[in-house]
């Protein structure tokens, strides 16, 4: 089973159940627990991996429990601290968090109340837990952008350094996104002020504030309209799925597709940034990640090594419908291999270090 498909399974048992929880144990038994076997994966019965009640003496303080401690080799990696469905989660309730992630191995803590998790490391200070959460997962809003970054964190593909070396990345993206999404919803006086400012040419009264607000907040929700209608667009205009072998070399493609383009044309999306990502952390454990970049063109997003189109890790076909990803052979000759979702790279993890070999 998929880990989105895993996640709205979880979405709709709150759905239905969330009416009848009614303290912490029981967020804890209906919804927390099935995350961590389901979801995470983890044997929840089996305290060598999951261990409830997690006690760690912190300075006076003795006998302070931790509602979960996730272990991977008798080593603490991920604290779990829980509140009751509903409540708010409010990071000056996670005492007991920040203590037990200063005196502990763990790199991962997270705060939940069953519907909504927050998960925050050490970006500040080292072995001092953040205050702002890197990730936020909301089972009944699932944010697709997440789910690559939590799968990091299952048993079966846990790579907390991987997901820790996005976390700074992650956290100012989500901050961004979430006042973008009020201002689009709920316009500031600081943004209508800057939005009249730019496209009003007399003096701003509070009448024409008045105004700008209101006429703000329709420019943003018909512009959010109309990218929706350019993607259903393009996905009825996309092309049928097929392997096509690439017959230019990558450089003249690479020389091709940047000539005389004008850089306004080239827009990175937000899947091709998590495409990139998730290309990173594949081939991390071959290369220094600090050599990986991304040469966006209005043709693909190439992803290629020492910033040299001669050594070609990848390219991100998302301008169309149907996605692709291209690979390459030791003759650097592409494949296109048609992919449903950002999440299917994953699939080609071996193929893509393998690349990078090439290149060493």
């Amino acid at each position: 089973m998929e880990l989105v498909e895993k996640l709205n399974n979880l979405a709709s048992k709150i759905r239905q159940q969330g009416a009848a929880i009614q303290t912490e144990e029981a967020t804890k038994n209906a919804f927390i627990m099935p995350f961590i076997a389901t979801v995470l994966g983890y044997d929840v019965f089996d305290p060598t991996e999951v261990m409830p009640e997690f006690v760690c003496d912190v300075g006076t303080k003795k006998g302070e429990k931790i509602d979960y401690a996730i272990l991977k080799s008798s080593e603490v990696q991920i604290l779990f601290e829980c509140k009751k469905l509903g409540e708010p989660l409010n990071v000056n309730h996670a005492g007991q968090l920040f203590r037990y992630f200063h005196v502990t191995s763990a790199r991962i803590a997270i705060l939940t109340n069953g519907q909504v998790y927050k998960f925050f490391t050490d970006l500040d200070q080292p072995n001092k837990m953040d205050e702002k959460p890197f990730l936020e997962l909301d089972l009944l809003d699932i944010d697709e952008h997440v789910v690559p970054e939590l799968a990091k964190l299952t048993k079966v593909a846990f790579d907390v350094e991987s997901i820790i070396s996005a976390a700074g990345e992650l956290k100012f993206i989500g901050q961004i996104k979430r006042l973008i999404a009020s201002e689009f919803s709920t316009p500031s006086d600081d943004f209508v002020r800057f939005i009249a400012t730019h496209v009003y040419e007399g003096t701003i009264t509070q009448k024409v504030r008045e105004q700008f607000a209101e006429l703000t907040k329709k420019a943003t929700a018909q512009y959010l309209s109309d990218q929706v209608n350019e993607r259903l667009k393009s996905a009825i205009s996309g092309t049928k799925p097929v392997t096509v072998p690439a017959t230019d070399s990558p450089a003249e493609a690479g020389n091709e597709a940047t000539k005389d383009e004008p850089e306004d044309k080239v827009t990175t999306t937000i899947e091709e940034m998590e495409g990139f990502h998730i290309v990173k952390a594949i081939v991390r454990s071959a290369v220094d990640v600090k050599r990986i970049v991304m040469r966006d063109t209005q043709s693909y997003c190439g992803v290629i090594l020492d910033d040299n189109n001669r050594k070609p890790i990848c390219r991100l076909h998302f301008n169309r419908g149907q996605k692709y990803l291209g690979t390459f052979d030791q003759e650097k000759n592409e494949t296109r291999n048609p992919i449903e979702s950002v999440d299917d790279i994953y699939n080609f993890a071996d193929q893509l270090r393998t690349t990078v070999g090439y290149y060493l």
